[in-house]
């Protein structure tokens, strides 16, 4: 073990940020896991600035039990590092759900860095990532630091979903491009988290920053695809599931993206820390399953009318995003600008019960590879779609898919690449996390398989 780490730390878990909205659906579904047999979870703790939130949060999350007792109340602040360094000496890995990213994860980043303290994020902020992974990918990879941001909706479904979708393409068939098509349902009227917002007016804000960042980095590896990306609508009628769809600039896209690059410089996926031959041959075979394709994401309206709330919501973010001022007012009246979606106020919890989402993974491809050989790409002949479905994402999907993950994190640390800042594709794929998200209500499924007629 590097010397670095404490050999001995108090908690398996510490939830950071779990007074936050979003924090306090990650402790209550943390605590269905606390102790329960087979569970690797075992000890937890909450941290955070303000104890007294800290502790309403923990009664809130185990109603209508009692809080309870063996859940301690740390106090941390990510604007205090040395607040942030005593934490990663008493626990094997933290959960944070303190964003933006941009803001406060830099901090908590860097500390799990230096002590080799695992770390998970449900960050959506494609900046925060690739920022963290340039700063401190081989301080993590010396101190057996495991960090992984967007373990949440974002980008836990679609990493997982295009694994899926290309799983289903047997030899000698191979997929040329993969979409996904994102559909929000709810019975009630449902605001978006205010955090999610912020994150995205200041991503807006900061895309010169990105670009800039990627300019400075070494060209990775791309992956081999088979043929070119088609050139398909911005905005198009999707008459296989009914809907219509909009491009969607993506977070999802660019972990995605950074996955199958990773797969590329290593195509039988990450080594782990002490695997078993069996383990070995699984995460090969998996890997060896896996075919890239082209990547991109669709938001998706019954509509038109919903269409043109999100083109609005797209607007103005541009057009204000750019200045101090337009920043202000798109912060100080999130209902307004985001036409109702999104408030600061968050949603009840009847109205997170009501929610649910569905994705749709359309693949298309080529029923035989020798199609696109020799620089010869004649038009897809097959296409296979798949979906993923499950409850609503920002409160439900997203604990569920953090938890799983740190459950994984904690039971199988042996099979897990030593340290490094990582997407949670590459990390996770070949884990059983599909199998543990179908078992907490979410579902995987084939839709159809069919050549494409001319």
């Amino acid at each position: 073990m590097d010397p670095t780490q404490n050999p001995n730390p108090v908690y398996d878990i510490v939830i950071l940020g779990a007074s936050g909205f979003t924090g306090k659906y990650v402790v209550r579904e943390a605590l269905k896991f606390l102790q329960a047999p087979s569970s690797p979870l075992k000890s937890l703790a909450l941290a955070g600035r303000n104890p007294t939130r800290l502790t309403q949060s923990l009664e809130w999350a185990s109603r209508p039990n009692p809080p309870p007792s063996s859940v301690d109340i740390l106090t941390a602040d990510t604007s205090d590092p040395d607040s942030l360094r005593r934490l990663c000496t008493q626990t094997k890995l933290i959960l944070n759900c303190v964003g933006p990213f941009r803001i406060h994860g830099d901090p908590v980043v860097a500390a799990c860095a230096d002590s080799g303290c695992d770390y998970l994020d449900i960050s959506g902020e494609p900046e925060f990532m690739e920022r963290m992974e340039a700063k401190y990918h081989e301080r993590a990879q010396e101190t057996g630091s495991l960090i992984v941001s967007a373990c949440g909706f974002d980008s836990i479904p679609a990493e997982l979903g295009l694994l899926f979708n290309s799983k289903q393409w047997e030899p000698p068939s191979v997929p040329n491009q993969i979409e996904a098509y994102l559909a929000l349902e709810s019975t009630k009227k449902i605001a978006g988290n205010f955090g999610t917002y912020e994150s995205a007016v200041l991503g807006v804000a900061n895309a010169e920053k990105l670009k800039e960042l990627r300019r400075s980095r070494p060209r990775k590896p791309r992956p081999s695809i088979h043929g070119p990306p088609a050139k398909g609508p911005t905005l198009e009628n999707q008459k296989k599931i009914g809907l219509w769809a909009l491009k969607l600039p993506s977070a999802d896209a660019v972990v995605v993206r950074r996955t199958l690059t990773t797969l590329t410089e290593k195509p039988h996926g990450l080594p782990g820390l002490n695997e078993s031959p069996d383990q070995i041959q699984k995460r090969e075979a998996f890997w060896s399953a896996i075919k890239p394709a082209h990547f991109g994401v669709k938001i998706t309206s019954k509509s038109l009318f919903g269409i043109f709330r999100y083109v609005t919501l797209g607007v103005s973010l541009g057009l204000l995003s750019k200045f101090s001022f337009g920043r202000w007012l798109l912060l100080k009246f999130p209902s307004v600008f985001s036409l109702g979606w999104f408030q600061k106020k968050g949603p009840s919890e009847e109205e997170v019960e009501s929610a649910t989402f569905k994705m749709w993974f359309i693949g298309r491809g080529y029923s035989e590879e020798s199609l696109v050989s020799e620089g010869k790409t004649k038009p897809p002949d097959m296409e296979i779609i798949t979906r993923i479905s499950g409850p609503e994402i920002g409160y439900i999907t997203t604990p569920i898919a953090l938890v799983q993950c740190g459950l994984i994190v904690l039971g199988q640390r042996e099979s897990l690449v030593k340290g490094g800042v990582y997407t949670p594709g590459i990390v996770f794929g070949s884990t059983d996390i599909q199998q543990r998200l179908e078992d907490n209500g979410i579902s995987f499924e084939v839709i159809s398989k069919n050549k494409i007629q001319d």
